[in-house]
């Protein structure tokens, strides 16, 4: 597995663990269809949650919330409806959620949530 690859699930697997620390619920993860990927899906009270995940190494290159921009908004939105249809799955409430985590290997990472983007 590529180091991007690793880099990219560890910081998955950070965010689940910090939306779960957060009262949230995860129901699914890594979710494709062939318009795209949903990182994580989790449920906040009775709102459906479609949460992207960033990762990096350092902020170098900017920070990770930049990296989703309009055209990726605008995918999530659509793919939070394709996951809905595909499960079943009827949510009163719905939102799209960005976890940046900033990993450098060495200290703790640092992560942040923005809520309801877009």
């Amino acid at each position: 597995m590529r180091a991007k690859d690793r880099l990219g699930q560890n910081g998955e697997a950070l965010a689940a663990d910090f939306l779960t620390d957060q009262g949230m619920r995860i129901i699914d993860r890594n979710w494709r269809c062939a318009d795209g990927e949903i990182d994580i899906v989790a449920i906040d009270g009775d709102t459906l949650v479609v949460a992207e995940v960033k990762t990096r190494r350092s902020l170098d290159y900017g920070h990770p919330f930049e990296a989703v921009g309009a055209a990726k908004l605008a995918r999530l939105h659509r793919l939070v409806s394709w996951w809905c249809r595909a499960h079943e799955f009827k949510a009163s409430r719905q939102r799209v959620d960005v976890v940046s985590v900033v990993d450098d290997g060495v200290g703790e990472p640092v992560l942040e949530h923005l809520r309801g983007v877009g």
